[in-house]
């Protein structure tokens, strides 16, 4: 098969872990840069860097690149690709595109103009135009112009590939599931270890674990993916692809994953978005205070916990009574246990009594966020 070069971006941060999933996966040239991570790889890697990457938002395929410094530039650079290669009038298309710090400043207008650029080609040639489909569209573009360089790719994933399909209710302040499977493999907990989330709200972290104990890949049940849309798309090749990952995923976890949440509205949305995963019965939540946790299994495990930052959910001086009884309840009744603290205020290391031994900077949305690793 012919091999291609391929973009994967990742929430900022997150680069290292993408690259190890790229790697493992088999594929070449695996660079990390800022937001995501460069690779080669032929046809059918591409289709499962979509259905298997955990920390992936999506997976583009670069098609143009251009220096560009007024929207006429750009409109001339998309005229002079043949766009044959790619749709045809009868497909339906739209651009997402991202400007930073070019000359160019508006990202919808740039945006624009990409789309009228392509229309106008076929025009031009054919007589008539591909149709503009927001929603979802048969081929989806991306634009990147950052310093006035431009990348045009062709968008592989569709819809964000964090959204796995399984959480249709949010609580208040939800983890990404991307970010959350990042955390999970940045904690280098293994499967055969207990995990526990004492504050596990909607269980998304939990639930990533379960995918990864089990060989579960994030995106099986997904409808539709963009490279569905495209014209070399090899139907016969991604049903095998999926056909044996999904014949590689287990019925039983190696050890017990458990969450506990002082709200029982969170539990239940856990307990539904798990039973929607296709694991519910695997996974146990249960309605506890957090003064109340004590460890639910015998043997020492690990704890990856996402406590709120008071950003979203009120003042940051809110929250450090809850920092405060985490502190004195793990110290008290962990002993032994590896702790991961996902934070996103600064005064959260200031009240913990035990220095980290180790701290990743990582972002939640715009939040600046670490996580902390302890030895209890």
């Amino acid at each position: 098969m012919t091999t291609f070069r391929y973009f994967a971006t990742c929430a900022k941060g997150l680069e290292p872990v993408l690259h190890k999933e790229l790697a493992a996966l088999g594929a070449a040239q695996v660079e990390p840069s800022r937001g995501g991570v460069a690779f080669a790889g032929d046809q059918l890697l591409l289709y499962q860097a979509n259905l298997e990457l955990r920390t992936a938002i999506r997976v583009l395929k670069p098609i143009l690149n251009a220096h560009v410094e007024s929207p006429e530039e750009l409109y001339d650079a998309v005229r002079s690709v043949d766009w044959t290669q790619w749709l045809t009038p009868d497909h339906t298309l739209a651009v997402d595109a991202n400007v930073r710090d070019s000359r160019i400043t508006h990202s919808h207008y740039a945006a624009l103009k990409t789309k009228d650029a392509i229309c106008d080609w076929f025009v031009d040639r054919v007589g008539r135009r591909p149709s503009v489909d927001v929603e979802c569209p048969m081929v989806g573009f991306n634009l990147h112009l950052y310093r006035n360089e431009m990348v045009l790719s062709l968008d592989s994933s569709g819809e964000s590939l964090h959204k796995r399909g399984y959480r249709p209710i949010q609580t208040k302040a939800p983890l990404n599931e991307a970010l959350a499977a990042g955390l999970v493999l940045l904690s280098e907990w293994q499967p055969l270890c207990p995990l526990v989330d004492p504050m596990c709200g909607s269980g998304t972290i939990l639930i990533e674990a379960a995918m990864i104990a089990l060989r579960h890949p994030p995106r099986l049940t997904r409808k539709r993916f963009g490279f569905q849309g495209w014209l070399d798309f090899d139907i016969q090749s991604w049903t095998a692809l999926r056909d044996e990952a999904r014949s590689k995923i287990g019925h039983q976890l190696p050890a017990p994953i458990l969450g506990s949440d002082i709200r029982s509205d969170a539990i239940a949305f856990a307990n539904k978005n798990a039973k929607a995963a296709g694991f519910g019965h695997l996974l146990h939540f249960e309605r506890k205070a957090l003064q109340e946790w004590h460890p639910p299994v015998r043997d020492p495990g690990f704890i990856l916990v996402n406590p709120p930052y008071g950003e979203r959910l009120g003042e940051p001086q809110a929250v450090e009574p809850i920092y405060q009884t985490m502190a004195k309840v793990f110290t008290a009744r962990a002993k032994g246990w590896t702790v991961f603290i996902f934070s996103g205020n600064e005064r959260f290391e200031q009240i913990f009594p035990i220095a980290p031994f180790t701290r990743i900077p990582l972002f939640n949305g715009r939040i600046p966020c670490q996580l902390l690793g302890y030895k209890m």
